[in-house]
């Protein structure tokens, strides 16, 4: 979806909010009931359990300046934006990352998890030179993890990962990991020696239709194996050839993945969906995302696992 589609769907929005929805042509109970950055209105025909926790998204804020030379830099996506967003899925709990498009800035996260209250946790990017002082500011803040984006070739690199995993393991977080799948078998050796668990994005990027006969997977599925590694079930999209509505060729990946460790898989909306503002991909919708799980997990109690419990566990949420 280019980017004057997603300028006209924030528009639209706007003009519903101000009550001009009828002179744009929109029925204004749809126009209400739109959430901005996602595809239609209906609720998810899943209904999650109490304290179903979001494991993945961004917020953009114009009030925190983005890097002049960001590669993504998305409309803005606020905290009451992306509160719309979770009256419609029905979730509660949330866990905000900083994109690449603030570096190693995490001001506009911190005030993100302030403005969600208790039930949001964060993700940071951060560098080499961080002070143990600021490393605890964070942690005040609800930060419980780093992000290495390598896809964007954001601030951090994969030779931070393990000095930076060494400053982290004292205060229980984790690394994130957001790398294109074939690029997996390089640094596996470094992802052997980082001294903090993993968590792989967005499926860990396993490249399609080789699905679960790529190199890459058996990388990930070593490191699962060693009992400290963690996958977000979220972008069922990104690798996929099959495509929606069901993802067939996912739905391969992520049974592979249940049958390794359903007790450390979490899942995530992308929401607002950055790599669609940028033209890569269509935007999708989110109850459509979520309602997925429907035949990923079609057992409830696997359900309320990876929607409640994991991301108890991973992210220091109080048990439900």
């Amino acid at each position: 979806m280019k980017r004057h589609e997603i300028d006209r769907r924030a528009l639209l929005q706007a003009a519903a909010g101000l009550g001009l929805a009828s002179g744009l042509g929109i029925a204004p109970s749809r126009a209400a009931d739109a959430v901005p950055f996602t595809a239609g209105t209906e609720p998810p025909k899943l209904k999650v359990p109490p304290h179903a926790c979001d494991c993945h998204h961004h917020i953009y804020d114009a009030r925190f300046p983005y890097l002049p030379n960001a590669v993504l830099k998305p409309l803005p996506a606020t905290a009451a934006d992306y509160r719309l967003l979770q009256k419609r899925l029905g979730t509660t709990r949330n866990v905000v990352v900083t994109p690449s498009t603030y570096g190693t800035d995490n001001s506009c996260t911190l005030d993100a998890i302030r403005q969600l209250g208790s039930a949001a946790r964060g993700v940071a990017v951060i560098g080499p030179d961080i002070s143990d002082a600021e490393l605890k500011r964070l942690d005040a803040g609800g930060i419980r993890g780093i992000r290495f984006n390598i896809s964007r070739g954001a601030a951090a690199t994969v030779e931070m990962m393990e000095p930076l995993s060494r400053r982290i393991a004292p205060l229980g977080w984790h690394i994130q990991v957001h790398i294109a799948g074939a690029e997996l078998p390089g640094i596996a050796d470094v992802l052997n020696r980082v001294a903090s668990p993993i968590v792989f994005d967005h499926l860990g990027r396993i490249p399609q239709p080789a699905g679960r006969d790529h190199p890459a997977f058996a990388v990930v599925a070593r490191l699962i194996e060693r009992g400290r590694t963690w996958v977000k079930l979220s972008e069922a999209d990104r690798e996929s050839k099959s495509g929606p509505p069901h993802y067939e060729d996912t739905a391969k990946l992520v049974a592979a993945y249940i049958s390794l460790a359903p007790e450390r898989l979490v899942w995530g909306s992308d929401w607002p969906h950055p790599a669609a503002t940028n033209g890569e991909l269509p935007l999708e919708d989110d109850a459509a995302l979520l309602d997925l799980m429907l035949d990923w997990a079609p057992d409830e109690a696997l359900r309320h696992r990876i929607l409640v419990d994991n991301p108890a566990v991973l992210y220091g949420f109080p048990k439900a």
